[in-house]
């Protein structure tokens, strides 16, 4: 999807893909995780209730696309960050949030400088991976190696089901694809949950099945 595609959800209220709480599978998971050393990255965090989660134990860095998302988040827990501007091209949003900090860097996720998650090793994904259309979820992937030392990982929530149903965003995407976008990574089932009829975040699909799985994948 382009850029423009987001940006004009963000300026248009067309926010089917915001959850209103934390994510289930992640207040599920989390807890039972050892997370390595460092801070948590939320790539095309949105302004997603998780970031709050995940910083009442973790420093958290988010990446995303649009400036509305990033001052609403702060807005919404009642914060005041301060902003900078790093590097060309990137605003950064900075609060503290219960002793742990919150960055949330607004750009483009694929020039992201490597500067923005040098504390990081543990990444959590819930609507990015699915967000994008095959040819740049290939780049996504190709992004997240070249920003990370091997033994990083990620917590990745996906959803699959029958893709000639219905177009996205979110995409289908199935293990197997998974499994080929990092191919030398160590790859886990977590939990899975059966959506169909329930509906995936604010929208209901007509599919036949839907599934949402969580993956852990250490990248080797």
């Amino acid at each position: 999807m382009q850029a423009e595609f987001w940006l004009a959800c963000w300026e248009n209220d067309h926010l089917g893909f915001q959850l209103d709480d934390v994510h289930p599978m992640l207040q599920q998971l989390l807890p039972q995780l050892a997370l390595p050393a460092g801070d948590v990255f939320v790539p095309l965090c949105g302004k997603s209730l998780d970031l709050a989660f995940l910083a009442q134990q973790h420093n958290v860095v988010g990446a995303e696309l649009s400036d509305i998302a990033c001052r609403d988040f702060f807005s919404q827990q009642q914060l005041i960050p301060t902003v900078s501007q790093p590097v060309a091209g990137f605003t950064c949003y900075s609060a503290e949030f219960k002793a742990k900090r919150i960055n949330l860097w607004q750009g483009d996720f694929f020039n992201l400088p490597n500067q923005a998650v040098a504390n990081c090793q543990f990444i959590y994904d819930r609507a990015a991976l699915i967000a994008l259309p095959a040819d740049m979820r290939q780049q996504y992937a190709a992004k997240l190696l070249s920003l990370f030392k091997l033994g990083a990982q990620l917590l990745l929530i996906g959803v699959e089901y029958p893709q000639q149903e219905k177009n996205g965003p979110p995409f289908s995407v199935s293990a197997a694809h998974i499994q080929a976008l990092f191919p030398k990574a160590d790859i886990q089932v977590l939990a899975e949950q059966d959506l169909t009829n329930k509906g995936f975040a604010r929208r209901k699909f007509a599919v036949s099945r839907l599934i949402e799985t969580a993956y852990l994948i250490t990248l080797n």
